[in-house]
């Protein structure tokens, strides 16, 4: 498998030049199989781009996996240009979130939000609402399963494997929430126990925690210690804080690195970054 990034930002777009280098779109990864099957995770701005490329490069059909439904998972798919397109087929899993919205990435272009509505558009667009729901699924020759995210609203994280590789998407996910706990820490250890790639949440650092207990999202030394204990092999942080640099991220990937020697690979993940399963580098 392969896997690209190209959107790593979370809770809001952040395009300025201290910030060029990681990329300041929200999450969108690519997942592509051996048989060259895709998964798409989240539908945040860096989801833009790849339309771009999808409308060049073939007219498969395309599958989104959601996570949830706020605005840096769903805001990119308005500008998705696959959904302008005629006879396109676009296969879209909501997250489980706790609200009956599970429809939001496309009622978002609806009412006053959005001069073309959802219902206008060319494309064949399903949701497959209960696939979700259960514990395991597939999608193609990928093997896909779930478990609920420690976030508020809820959500969905997604373990994908196909060929003996496997790679865990958990974003966004309080390891340690105050309140409500939907998967425990020893859950997360066995859901991701000996995956190839880990890309978690680290939008925070141990020192912001405190004032941000309860806003549904970890810290890098959370994830790294997460990954030790479950024999991952690498981890790849995304929903990086919207206004860290480019210096303040090389400065936490230098300090992880450091941490993780002898143990794991980790890296912050960039937009535009591509991980090959068979030899992850980083």
């Amino acid at each position: 498998m392969k896997v690209k990034f190209y959107g790593v930002r979370g809770s809001v777009p952040s395009p300025c030049p201290s910030k060029v280098g990681f990329g300041g779109n929200t999450s969108c990864v690519e997942i592509t199989g051996f048989d060259e099957t895709k998964i798409i995770l989240d539908s945040g701005t860096g989801i833009i781009k790849l339309g771009e490329e999808l409308i060049e490069e073939s007219t498969d059909d395309i599958n989104i996996l959601l996570t949830h439904n706020h605005w840096d998972h769903i805001q990119g798919f308005p500008f998705f240009k696959p959904i302008h397109q005629s006879g396109r087929k676009i296969k879209i899993f909501p997250g489980q979130v706790e609200s009956s919205d599970k429809d939001a990435i496309l009622t978002q272009m609806s009412g006053s939000n959005f001069p073309v509505k959802y219902d206008q558009l060319p494309a064949s667009i399903s949701l497959y609402k209960e696939a979700t729901a259960s514990k395991r699924f597939a999608i193609g020759n990928f093997d896909v399963q779930t478990q609920a995210l420690n976030h508020p609203d809820g959500g969905t994280a997604y373990l994908i494997s196909q060929a003996g590789k496997k790679v865990a998407y958990v974003t966004d996910n309080e390891l340690f929430p105050p309140g409500k706990i939907n998967t425990s820490i020893k859950e997360w250890e066995t859901f991701i126990d000996g995956a190839d790639l880990l890309i978690h949440d680290g939008q925070f650092v141990d020192t912001e925690l405190p004032e941000k207990l309860g806003w549904g999202h970890s810290t890098t030394t959370q994830v790294l210690k997460l990954a030790k204990s479950a024999n991952v092999k690498a981890v790849a942080l995304i929903s990086h804080d919207p206004f860290r640099t480019d210096e303040q991220l090389e400065q936490i990937e230098k300090e992880l690195k450091e941490d993780s020697r002898g143990f794991l690979q980790v890296c912050c993940a960039k937009e535009g970054q591509l991980i090959d399963l068979s030899a992850i580098e980083f």
